[in-house]
């Protein structure tokens, strides 16, 4: 049997190492899908993945990358099934996260005729993807993948591969050797990028004349764990991870406080107001006001994508390479500091998560969120990886997650797209079918589609080495972070918009034959997680959570309380029990400032 356009792609997938592929069928990509079957038939390679919509299937690729370094795989339909890729395709773009999207269309001859399901795909991926390319022949397939896997991988975002249908069926021709026709090969280009000893000794310079150093890191760091420790030991600084760095470095270095901003920690606001010298590390941070005022702080920057150099504060020195390689590389030129200041660091973060655990254990009805976090913290397996929606679990993520040196942990970051964390948490599964994973996430995304997601669950989880997945549902009956942000803003929460609808998810859990367990009460919170990490079979842990706990900022402004104030003033309909959980938590010096009390 000849072999076809659609047979070439997933062996040239193949070729390229990319064997875990998440997708959805539909006639506009059938005879791809068609040769999937034949290819799984044969014993080819690869792993396919049907979820219940493209939507997943593009997060999950996404979350892929991010939990291999992999390039992420994911296929679909024309038409809707395209659009329904673009949010987990932009959560690539933002994260920088290599993709390559397989998307069919209709025939080459319907095209411009609007043909049912037919939309300009290239148009339509223009601004999301790093390359979009209709495969025009079949001698043009080899050039279009390999340089969508190529362009994925270097410029660490999607590529889309668009396929028409009769395009997918026709015999492959080897590309000739005659003008307009390239030939081309996989294999990617070295990315251990090093700037030049003139540059890092420019950037030893700013950094050795510091006497107060901050670190930023972000997720480009990642696999750096060492020289970004050792580099802070040899400055004397306090290191500060953003949400997508986290895992970078260990909860338990004492100089290391965490995350910055709405999300953060008082030590890392602290930090960032007080520093002379500030080193950036694989981040593109995006929220100035934490940044330090200009002026304050000299700055050094290294990133691999030289787009992101410079762009965040006016740093003096950009180094364009790859975080472990320019570290190690820098640390022969940096002086050793005094460790004055990085112990006051220390110091002050012991207090701060001393004071985080206290504002956890405050009583609630009927259960604190935070505490909660602060018991899965202590419960999570040292090689567990966790996800977390974009919701309020994001803020106690932020605040109560301390990841150990073997654990990994992420979510949809510069798109905080809601939703994310369950395509998250199955594809971390399937890529490390052996390893624990914990995806937390809220009722609203919950109902969104991670009740889809269970479905995947159920037809897979005992092809999983380890079937531990723990998907711990924060149910408080609300959409409870834009409840905030609505009152932060001076609005008061609308039932109509922020209601959730009351279901047992821990029954729905039981009905896919999994495990349901329901917690109400906060004495057995932690019996419940022993619970959920010894069972036999993925669990849905369902926790009844207080929907008035405040996931206010370490250092919040006072414009920001103002808002809050004024909109409980204005007929919130939760104010007395609001005003209660705050006093009890951060905020009570500024309700206090608005004239109001626990008794309002």
């Amino acid at each position: 049997m000849a072999t076809s356009v659609s047979d070439f792609i997933i062996d040239r997938l193949i070729a390229w190492d990319l064997h875990h592929w998440y997708g959805y069928p539909g006639d506009g990509i059938g005879g791809f899908d068609g040769a999937m079957g034949r290819a799984q038939d044969e014993g080819k390679d690869f792993t396919y993945v049907r979820p219940t919509h493209e939507e997943e299937a593009a997060f999950m690729a996404t979350a892929h990358a991010k939990f291999t370094g992999e390039v992420g795989v994911c296929v679909s339909t024309s038409g809707p099934g395209a659009i329904h890729l673009m949010n987990g395709l932009y959560d690539a773009k933002g994260d920088n996260a290599p993709v390559v999207a397989i998307v069919g269309q209709q025939a080459r001859v319907s095209l411009g005729s609007e043909f049912q399901q037919e939309i300009n795909l290239e148009r339509l991926f223009a601004d999301a993807a790093v390359f979009v390319q209709t495969v025009a022949a079949p001698m043009h397939a080899q050039l279009v993948v390999d340089k969508a896997v190529r362009m994925a991988k270097a410029y660490r975002g999607p590529a889309v591969v668009v396929l028409p249908a009769d395009v997918q069926t026709m015999d492959m021709e080897e590309p000739a050797v005659e003008h307009f026709v390239s030939r081309t090969g996989t294999g990617y280009a070295e990315d251990r990028l090093r700037p030049v000893d003139d540059a890092l000794a420019r950037a030893a310079e700013v950094l050795n004349s510091g006497e107060k150093v901050a670190m930023l890191v972000g997720q480009g760091a990642i696999g750096a764990t060492d020289e970004v420790i050792a580099v802070a030991k040899r400055l004397g600084a306090g290191v500060i991870t953003t949400l997508l760095g986290k895992q970078v470095v260990p909860g338990d270095v004492d100089f290391h406080t965490q995350q910055l901003g709405l999300l953060g920690s008082r030590p890392s606001y602290d930090m960032m107001q007080k520093c002379d010298t500030l080193l950036m590390v694989g981040t593109n941070y995006p929220y100035g006001e934490f940044m330090p005022p200009t002026g304050q702080a000299r700055a050094v920057q290294i990133d691999l994508s030289p787009r992101h150099l410079g762009i965040r504060y006016p740093t003096e020195v950009n180094l364009w390479g790859d975080a472990k390689t320019t570290l190690a590389a820098l640390q022969s030129h940096l002086s050793q500091h005094e460790t004055g200041w990085q112990e006051k660091i220390a110091d002050e973060n012991r207090a701060w998560m001393k004071e985080n655990t206290r504002v956890a254990m405050t009583e609630a009805d009927p259960i604190n969120p935070r505490r909660v976090f602060v018991s899965l913290n202590e419960h999570l397996p040292e090689n567990a990886i966790i996800t977390c929606d974009a919701g309020s679990t994001a803020d106690w993520y932020g605040f109560h997650i301390e990841l150990g040196p073997n654990q990994m942990g992420n979510l949809s970051g510069r798109m905080a797209s809601m939703l994310a964390a369950m395509p998250y948490a199955l594809a971390g599964k399937f890529a490390h079918p052996d390893r624990p994973v914990v995806c937390t996430i809220g009722d609203g995304a919950f109902q969104m589609m991670g009740m889809n997601g269970l479905l995947t669950v159920k037809r897979h989880w005992r092809e999983w080495s380890n079937s531990t997945l723990v998907v711990l549902v924060i149910d408080n009956g609300d959409l409870n972070q834009v409840s905030w942000e609505m009152r932060e803003a001076g609005d008061p929460r609308w039932d109509t918009a922020q209601l959730v609808e009351s279901m047992d998810y821990a029954g729905y859990a039981e009905l896919l034959g999994l495990k349901g367990i329901r917690v109400d009460d906060p004495e057995k919170i932690d019996g419940s997680l022993d619970e959920a990490f010894a069972a036999d079979r993925p669990v849905v842990l369902d926790v009844r959570c207080d929907r008035n706990t405040p996931p206010l900022p370490a250092h919040i402004a006072f414009a920001q309380a103002k808002g809050l104030a004024e909109s409980l003033l204005a007929g919130d309909p939760e104010l007395g029990q609001v005003v209660k959980q705050s006093s009890r938590a951060t905020a009570a010096r500024l309700f206090a400032r608005m004239g109001l009390t626990s008794d309002d």
